[in-house]
Formats: structure tokens, C-alpha cells, sequence
């Protein structure tokens, strides 16, 4: 399969997941909420609309390259390879979950894929500076990417690190996900600057402002900044515009979006756009599409039974895997 029609199965699958999850998170919590009940306990926060930046950096990585995710992660572990049943098995708290149903939506480990994610704004910088400077040290190519939102970009933990990771020539790109809003405060609200990625130019690295929200685009810049890094050349802070389809978390009210806001993300909607783009070049057929829609509903089914099928985890488990036994 060409790498571009890859690309398009990857959003498409990611899509799909996102829709089952504000489908599922539903259950169980009707008709008086509860953030507690359900089938999926706690908040939830879907990437779906934010597929490119996943799918268009993580293309160049490798499995054993690291990369760090925010608390909305979903496509980033899609995109990473993270076994779609163990994720979902986690996200509904089941034993056979990545972390033993313990970890839940926001704090998904994947040791196999080297993929985590923290529900702290800001977390992911460090760990990823981390991990690419023991790159460093064990003489290996690998590089560190660390994703977050535009609002994390004003928290010391980016600032922090920028600088550690431009003052070691560390093999680690940063990007950052514009989708206008932290929670509901619009990006003109919260940031003095236009763009995140001039702030680059304060730690004497490149900074790249992707518009559009366009896979092809992101790839691109991603690929020259992946590039870098594994060459040695240390880090590139990217910037992707991109837009978010869902609340900030299932549950928003969403009343600090102006009027029509919502509606020409959706008519912008990226894999549309994709998939028009794809069959104009001849690269995508209907007959394919329709095998790449049936191929993705029926992984997700799969992963979503393995999870409804697999034991939530007993009470004496509570502690195990927690606290180390003295």
C-alpha cells in the first residue's frame, strides 16, 4: 500500500476509534451524569479533526524512537503502533489493560511501542529531552518527540527544556498542537505571540508554523525536523495548526465558540479533504476506500470486545503494581 494511502487508513482508523469512544463514554451515564459511572469512568478528551499531526510526524519515526503525549492521546498512540485492545482495555479500566486498567485514558505506557502520555499540561517536555539525551549517551539515532497543545507552550516545563535540549544538541523535535483553544480560552487570550514557533528562535533552533491542518504539509516539515535530529543536529520546535471536532471533554457545553465556529472545522473536516486529494491523483479508488473503511471498523470492533470481555481487576489488586513492597 502506497505510504500516502497508509497515512489515510491511519486517520481513518483513528476517526473511527474517536467516534466509538464519545459513543461508548455515553453508557451508563444517562440520564444522571456521572464522571464516575459507566463503562468508561473519568473524563475524556478525542483527537478526532486532529489525525494530521499524529499521522503526519509519527510516519517518520521509528518503533524504537520515544515519543511523549498529552492528555488528549488517542491518535498519537494510534499512530505509534500501541495495541489498539490493550489501549482500550485500559481506557475501560480491565485488567488486560496496558497498565492493569490502573493508568485510564490520560496516562497510557506502552513500553513495546515506547509511547506515554500524562494528564499534567506540560509533562511530556522533560521526559522526552530525557530520553533523547540517553540517546545520546548510549551513541543510538534515535529521536524523542514530544507532543502538546498550544497551551502548554506557556508552561516552564516547555521553556525548560527548549533550552536543555538546544544547549545539548538533543536528538528531540517538539510539536505543538494549535487547535485555537486551551479548554475554552482562545490562543489570543492566553499568548503574546501569534505563533509558538518563534519562540525557537530564543533557544537558536528552528521553528516551523504548519497552516491547514494537511497531513502532506506536516509530513513534510516533520520529516525534515526527524532528519535533523537523527543527524545530529539537535532539536526543531513545530507548530501545526488543526482543529478539534469534539470538546475540550465529552461533556462541554462548548459555549465559548462563536457562532458557526463548530461547522466549518467539520465542512474543513481533514480526511475528507485527504480523501478527495488521494482520488483526484488516482491514488485511491472507491473499491479501496470502502475495504479501508470495513478493514478499520472491524479492528476497532475487535478491540472494543476485547475490552468489554476482558475481567475488571480485583480489590486486593489496588496497591499491586503501585508502590514498590519494602
Amino acid at each position: 500500500m502506497d505510504n500516502d494511502v497508509m497515512m489515510y487508513r491511519t486517520m481513518c482508523l483513528i476517526r473511527r476509534y474517536e467516534d466509538c469512544m464519545a459513543e461508548i463514554y455515553t453508557e451508563g451515564k444517562t440520564p444522571l451524569f456521572s464522571i464516575a459511572a459507566g463503562t468508561v469512568p473519568g473524563e475524556m478528551h478525542l483527537a478526532a479533526g486532529q489525525e494530521p499531526v499524529a499521522v503526519g510526524v509519527i510516519r517518520h519515526l521509528r518503533s524504537d524512537d520515544a515519543v511523549t503525549a498529552p492528555h488528549r492521546p488517542h491518535h498519537f498512540a494510534i499512530a505509534k503502533g500501541v495495541d489498539l485492545g490493550r489501549m482500550t482495555a485500559e481506557i475501560f479500566g480491565r485488567r488486560t489493560g496496558l497498565s492493569q486498567g490502573k493508568g485510564g485514558h490520560m496516562h497510557l505506557f506502552d513500553p513495546q511501542t515506547h509511547f506515554s502520555c500524562s494528564g499534567i499540561v506540560g509533562a511530556g517536555f522533560p521526559p522526552a529531552v530525557g530520553a533523547a539525551l540517553a540517546f545520546m549517551k548510549q551513541g543510538r539515532d534515535n529521536v524523542a518527540v514530544a507532543f502538546a497543545g498550544e497551551g502548554a507552550a506557556n508552561q516552564g516545563t516547555f521553556h525548560e527544556s527548549l533550552n536543555l535540549a538546544a544547549l545539548w544538541k538533543a536528538p528531540v523535535v517538539f510539536v505543538i498542537e494549535d487547535n485555537h483553544y486551551a479548554i475554552s480560552v482562545p490562543k489570543a487570550q492566553s499568548t503574546a505571540i501569534s505563533h509558538n514557533s518563534e519562540r525557537a528562535q530564543a533557544y537558536s533552533i528552528p521553528g516551523v508554523y504548519v497552516s491547514g491542518n494537511d497531513v502532506l504539509a506536516i509530513s513534510e516539515a516533520a520529516q525534515e525536523a526527524v532528519t535533523r535530529a537523527r543527524q545530529g543536529h539537535g532539536p526543531t520546535l513545530l507548530e501545526v495548526e488543526t482543529t478539534r471536532l469534539y470538546g475540550h471533554f465529552q461533556g462541554d457545553a462548548e459555549a465559548y465558540l462563536n457562532a458557526g465556529e463548530k461547522e466549518s472545522w467539520r465542512q474543513w473536516d481533514p480526511i475528507r479533504r485527504f480523501r478527495a486529494e488521494l482520488m483526484d491523483r488516482q491514488m485511491l479508488s472507491e473499491e479501496q476506500d470502502e475495504r479501508i473503511q470495513a478493514a478499520v471498523n472491524q479492528q476497532v470492533d475487535d478491540a472494543v470486545r476485547f475490552a468489554r470481555e476482558s475481567h475488571e481487576p480485583e480489590a486486593d489488586e489496588a496497591l499491586r503494581d503501585v508502590f514498590a513492597e519494602a
